[in-house]
């Protein structure tokens, strides 16, 4: 099991050199991954209707995933790079899977690409993408990254989308892990069916709860769960009292990954209140647990 870092995209800031250190510190350290959120816009939720329910606003910063694995690329050497998720429906798919292959190939196959569908349909509308077949066209394009990053050129007719002899090139060398996330029994059973791995990121209880829902749709698709990924946000606002007990009990469940968030998070109080306090939280969660990491 490796323990990864969560990128602290709140409250990092926009300093390239900070962004270096902070990653250079959680390899440096151990950490066996660096996982990002996605968000392309932030939106306000006053006066919406529907209203939007997510922890996120016009306040909160987020840096391109796929810029900034293009940017760790370069300034690490072994670390894997996580999106935690890609709100893949909201995106291009053939410029998602142009951009996978090419971090993937800059990193030397560190790229594991967690998906799912999002809550914020401001966001889906600016981009100009549709909010209310999200889950369907995921599907649709889970298979269709697949092939791109399979064959040279492909031939696709589906619902959604339409590639008529055409490719990526280069090609990324591998299938690209394709990992889901979600909160919802449909994002599980979806998991399921097409997943290579499921991103847990609730609190402790809740990621426990939805792993036995995730375990029981795997045996209802005949599935091997010692074939299908697991990875769980484990916070560190928990405290140091809880960390080492977190972690074991995802040992104890064979999960592959476990993700230090330290970010601020909503009912959570402010978070930590710098750049550089991010790295020292790096160095003290990796003191108290890091001695459980394969």
């Amino acid at each position: 099991m490796k323990i990864g870092a969560i990128f602290p995209h709140q409250e990092i800031g926009s300093d390239p050199l900070v962004i270096r250190d902070w990653a250079q510190a959680a390899e440096g350290l151990g950490y066996g991954s660096i996982l990002a959120y996605d968000h392309v816009i932030g939106a306000v939720h006053a006066d919406r209707e529907p209203k939007l329910w997510g922890p996120y606003t016009e306040d909160d910063a987020f840096h391109e995933p796929f810029v900034l694995f293009g940017y760790f690329a370069a300034c690490t050497q072994q670390v894997d790079l996580a999106t935690g998720i890609l709100i893949l429906p909201q995106r291009q798919t053939v410029l998602v899977a142009k951009q996978a292959a090419q971090v993937d190939v800059l990193s030397g196959g560190r790229l594991r690409l967690g998906v799912g569908t999002g809550w914020n349909y401001v966001e889906y509308d600016s981009l100009n993408e549709d909010f209310g077949n999200r889950g369907k066209r995921q599907e649709e394009q889970v298979e269709l990254l697949r092939q791109l990053w399979k064959e040279p050129v492909i031939v696709y007719n589906g619902d959604y989308h339409r590639v008529d002899r055409a490719g990526l090139k280069p090609l990324p060398g591998r299938q690209i892990p394709i990992w889901f996330g979600g909160f919802a029994p449909v994002a599980f059973k979806r998991a399921a069916r097409l997943g290579d791995g499921f991103t847990f990121g609730g609190g402790q209880d809740d990621n426990l709860a939805a792993y036995d829902q995730v375990m029981a749709c795997l045996e209802s698709e005949g599935r091997d769960p010692t074939q299908f990924g697991i990875e769980a946000f484990l916070n560190y606002q928990s405290g140091p009292d809880a960390w080492r007990s977190e972690v074991e009990a995802w040992r104890q469940r064979g999960a592959n990954y476990v993700s230090m968030r330290a970010m601020r998070l909503r009912g959570q109080g402010d978070g930590l209140d710098s750049p550089q306090a991010h790295i020292d939280a790096l160095e003290t969660y990796w003191q108290a647990v890091g001695d459980l990491a394969d």
